[in-house]
């Protein structure tokens, strides 16, 4: 029954981020995140929190999710943040007069740092007797991706002479903020409260640190 349930939940949150990435799809090609007006980019912003939001308030009300979320693979989580190895085109763009650089060089680089070390850190630090270490990598990502956020939603109030940044509200990437940034966030939230969970002096393996027996928040 457990493993049934743990199904279901995965289940359900596979067809929910799907649902959400239509949604943004869809928004995009309407053009309700395109910002190109001298005014903080609120549609974006709205729409990177609110997943981030759903997933707090349901894991804070549901056991059933939080031992769903509990019992996913550290290790897994951890190099889906390779993914953001794609940051050098946010660099890129600046360079061709895209996007500002006051939004693309800290977004840029601070991705590729991140997506360049994720599969180290989930290869050596997804450990118990490692966790502060993968603790501090995990805020490292979020830190990276709340600045991307800030400056991306406030760069045109921040440096109202450069460039705009029109080219992150329209597709394709306006799926950057809209899916992926909330998706890699939640992903680094689960870690660091598995890692939380790990007990001192477990085996050496991380499957045995994976459990609904362990979660503590």
């Amino acid at each position: 029954m457990k493993n049934l349930t743990m199904k279901s939940y995965g289940k359900l949150t596979a067809g929910l981020v799907a649902a959400w990435f239509v949604f943004a799809l869809s928004a995009s090609a309407l053009f309700w995140f395109k910002n190109d007006a001298n005014r903080i980019g609120i549609a974006v912003a709205i729409a990177a929190v609110a997943p981030i939001l759903v997933f707090a308030a349901w894991f804070a009300a549901s056991e059933k999710f939080r031992r769903f979320a509990m019992s996913l693979d550290p290790q897994i989580l951890t190099l889906a943040q390779t993914w953001r190895i794609i940051g050098f085109t946010f660099v890129l763009f600046e360079a061709r007069g895209v996007l500002p650089a006051i939004f693309a060089l800290p977004a840029g680089y601070g991705d590729m740092t991140i997506g360049a070390t994720a599969t180290l850190v989930a290869w050596k630090l997804a450990h118990p007797t490692r966790r502060y270490s993968f603790i501090i990598w995990q805020l490292l990502g979020i830190a990276d991706l709340v600045t991307a956020v800030s400056l991306g939603t406030t760069a045109r109030l921040l440096s109202p002479h450069s460039t705009p940044m029109v080219a992150m509200t329209v597709l394709p990437l306006s799926l950057v903020p809209t899916v992926l940034v909330p998706l890699f966030l939640i992903f680094h939230l689960i870690c660091i409260a598995q890692a939380r969970a790990w007990k001192v002096g477990a085996s050496d393996t991380v499957a045995s640190v994976k459990g609904v027996q362990y979660y503590a928040i």
